[in-house]
């Protein structure tokens, strides 16, 4: 599994505003969309291009373009948060979802809500923003997957290591980009030092 931690200086300045348990809502809604862009950049940064050639005011100038089909889908609810940045970046691009809720018992996932455009020979950017167990990942990946995209990629604002660990062992081929891993998981499963609930933070809930 490839693993990306993105290093930027505004990646990193970002991110320390949404750990910061000050931060209100609308601000943190605001800091997710801006880092989701910057991690976005990165995952898309090897897609396949194909040249173009356009005219310019004064000439025509050749240049590039996508070439391969992209796909979104952000497990419910907190993905919505990474959602517009990425439609911002590609407009056409087609949406799916995924939802999924955690055992608060067994931290094992159940899925409530899977809607799905065709993934094959797509490239598949999950977003997740936190990599905690890696439950609601694997179970994602597992639907994706079956579906023969060529690549998938999560991408993740902060990730624990024993998430990274289980998606390695479960889904060798997935890609994930974050902007930091951090130090463990709790007794509850929450990532420390993390940054609290990312959906109540998002949705101020």
């Amino acid at each position: 599994m490839a693993l990306t931690v993105v290093d930027h200086p505004l990646a990193g300045t970002m991110l320390t505003a949404l750990r910061d348990a000050s931060t209100p809502p609308p601000l943190f809604r605001l800091l997710a969309k801006r880092l989701s862009l910057v991690l976005a950049l990165e995952a898309t940064r090897t897609v396949p291009t194909a040249p173009r050639t356009v005219t310019t005011p004064l000439a025509e100038a050749e240049g590039t373009s996508i070439a391969a089909p992209m796909v979104a889908v952000p497990i419910l609810r907190a993905g919505l948060g990474m959602l517009e940045a990425v439609t911002e970046l590609f407009p056409e691009v087609p949406v799916g979802y995924i939802g999924l809720e955690r055992d608060h018992a067994t931290f094992q996932p159940s899925t409530y809500y899977s809607k799905l455009p065709p993934l094959e020979g797509s490239y598949v950017l999950l977003l997740d923003p936190m990599l905690a167990t890696g439950g609601s990942a694997a179970a994602a990946c597992t639907s994706l997957f079956a579906a023969r995209p060529t690549r998938v990629t999560l991408l993740s604002v902060v990730a624990a290591p024993e998430g990274i660990e289980r998606l390695a062992a479960e889904h060798p081929a997935l890609e994930v980009v974050t902007a930091a891993v951090d130090e463990r998981l709790n007794d509850a499963a929450y990532i420390v030092p993390g940054l609290g609930d990312f959906g109540d933070r998002l949705f101020g809930t």
